[in-house]
């Protein structure tokens, strides 16, 4: 059967925590769980972006609750802050979507010193969702982790990119950007396997939106404004794409479908997974190796000094 939004279940009651809602894929997520009666927890580095967001949201479905924690994922002592606010804010947490990020940067660095794509899009949010850990777990929560078709072109993770040592080896953008969407699916898949473990009824699965035009393709390589490359990405992105709300399809599918187990990943149904109605897509054999997994893990509490025990 094809996924459409009209099968997200009522919402009313439930506490959705989305990163990244300035925009594109998380600013359509964020309708989308509002208009099903969702209180609305959303993040943003940017407080003027943020409040645009949050009017976007109410001139979609006014009445919707909506609540804006600063977080710049970029910056390992600002996601812990934020983490520490919500589970002091909050009691419960039901969904969590961890799908903010940056893609094909130039070379640059986190605050912390770690390369800007895997810093940001894994590092961050690993601090961020073990901060929140307690919450989600006594929660039972759902949480979306948001990868990337991109993570198949990536054959392993340079794990000395997690180190303060860093990489020896060349920096190209598209390989460090495959390679930290990979790392956000491989934890997707072991936060499952672990939370099964010990007994939690905490669901962690992994979505990606296809080819979806947003400002990311169009700002991301050059990280804070508009470049040549960013501008012929985001051309091919409106031409064979499709667009953010309909990219925002399968994170709505992972954050909602009640059949889902743990584990899942959702991606568009068309096109070679690049745009089209939701369905469960596969994963490469890198993004279940348990032993990476375990290797991923350990390194990422060494690099942002957090022990995350599930």
């Amino acid at each position: 059967m094809t996924w459409r939004t009209d099968d997200i279940p009522d919402l009313t009651g439930k506490r959705a925590v989305i990163t990244g809602v300035t925009g594109g894929l998380g600013l359509h997520t964020a309708i989308g769980l509002a208009r099903k009666g969702a209180q609305l927890v959303v993040t943003a580095r940017d407080s003027a972006k943020a409040d645009g967001a949050v009017a976007r949201i109410a001139q979609d479905t006014p009445g919707a609750v909506v609540e804006v924690i600063s977080l710049d994922l970029a910056d390992l002592a600002d996601a812990k802050r934020a983490a520490n606010e919500v589970a002091a804010a909050y009691d419960r947490i039901d969904i969590l979507i961890n799908n903010a990020g940056i893609m094909l940067t130039p070379k640059a660095e986190t605050k912390d010193g770690f390369e800007l794509q895997i810093g940001t899009n894994h590092l961050g949010h690993f601090a961020w969702t073990a901060g929140l850990w307690p919450l989600l777990d006594a929660s039972g929560a759902r949480v979306v982790t948001v990868a990337s078709s991109a993570h198949a072109s990536a054959g392993g993770i340079d794990l000395t990119s997690l180190t303060p040592e860093g990489s020896s080896r060349r920096f190209r953008r598209w390989q460090s950007y495959a390679e930290s969407k990979l790392a956000n699916l491989v934890f997707a898949v072991e936060l499952d396997r672990r939370a099964k473990a010990a007994g939690s009824s905490v669901v962690s699965v992994a979505a990606h939106p296809g080819y979806a035009s947003t400002n990311l393709t169009k700002t991301g390589p050059s990280v804070r404004g508009v470049s040549l490359p960013g501008i012929g990405v985001h051309q091919i992105s409106k031409i064979i794409g499709q667009s953010a709300a309909h990219g925002a399809w399968p994170l709505l599918m992972a954050a909602t479908d009640p059949t889902l187990t743990g584990g899942e990943y959702a991606g568009p149904s068309n096109l070679a997974g690049m745009r089209g109605r939701p369905k469960l897509v596969g994963m490469t054999r890198v993004a279940r190796d348990e032993s990476l997994a375990d290797d991923l893990w350990a390194a990422s509490e060494a690099a942002v000094d957090v022990d995350f025990k599930v």
